[in-house]
């Protein structure tokens, strides 16, 4: 590996994955939020409490 990447290929595979984790990470905080989100807005529907966008 090290002829493709050079003499830091350690540095470079770690840097790469470091940010594979991170993103994965961002992405499924993400998920998990909009799923809280949506259960949220759905018991404050159930209680009659509607949007102020919708309209009737």
């Amino acid at each position: 590996m090290e002829a493709f990447l050079g003499e830091h290929w350690g540095f470079i595979v770690a840097a790469y994955g470091f940010v594979v984790v991170i993103l994965g990470a961002v992405i499924g905080l993400t998920l998990i939020d909009g799923a809280q989100q949506a259960r949220a807005l759905a018991a404050l529907e159930a209680r009659g409490i509607r949007r102020r966008s919708e309209q009737g």
